[in-house]
């Protein structure tokens, strides 16, 4: 076990690695919870989504050109990425803030925005608000976007790993 951990540890790319599967299980568990699960994302949850695909494709460059990246290069991507999930970790904290009333949210999470007159009052039901202040879910006292919060910040410090280690790695080489 402890040769394993020691492989793990010294290994940057095995971070880089890390991070893109705890990344990718996140989103595929996000569209598992609202096309098998029934939840309904709100506009807050969908955008906490982008930096997953923006990031995570990134990722999978970075770790496939791993040899042939110039270090400098990879070492800057690296660190982009993570600055990407910082960002998505900022999403979360927001949402969850706004979940917890610490401040409003956006207005498309409270209504249309539309005017209503009564040849509208047919179609009411067709227009479905999720609001970005109600979760539907908790565990142990977080939401979805509490976990992705963690989550993000997880993958940014597997990341600024994996950047430090790659630092590390080059000055040690000149």
């Amino acid at each position: 076990m402890a040769d394993r951990l020691a492989q793990f540890s010294g290994n940057n790319a095995n971070r880089a690695n890390t991070a893109f599967m705890i990344g990718f299980f996140t989103i595929v568990g996000a569209w598992g919870f609202e096309l098998i699960g029934g939840y309904q994302p709100c506009e807050l949850c969908l955008a906490q989504r982008i930096p997953y695909y923006i990031g995570l494709p990134l990722l999978v460059l970075i770790i496939g050109g791993w040899t042939k990246i110039p270090t400098y290069l990879r070492i800057a991507l690296t660190l982009t990425v993570a600055a990407i999930f910082l960002w998505s970790t900022y999403l979360g904290i927001f949402h969850a803030g706004v979940e917890w009333k610490f401040w409003p949210g956006p207005t498309a999470c409270a209504g249309t925005g539309e005017s209503l007159d009564f040849s509208a009052l047919s179609s009411i039901n067709e227009a479905r608000v999720v609001p970005c202040d109600d979760p539907e879910f908790r565990f142990l006292g977080l939401s979805f976007a509490g976990y992705n919060a963690l989550i993000s910040a997880l993958v940014a410090a597997f990341l600024l790993w994996s950047a430090h280690g790659q630092v590390k790695r080059l000055s040690q080489q000149t």
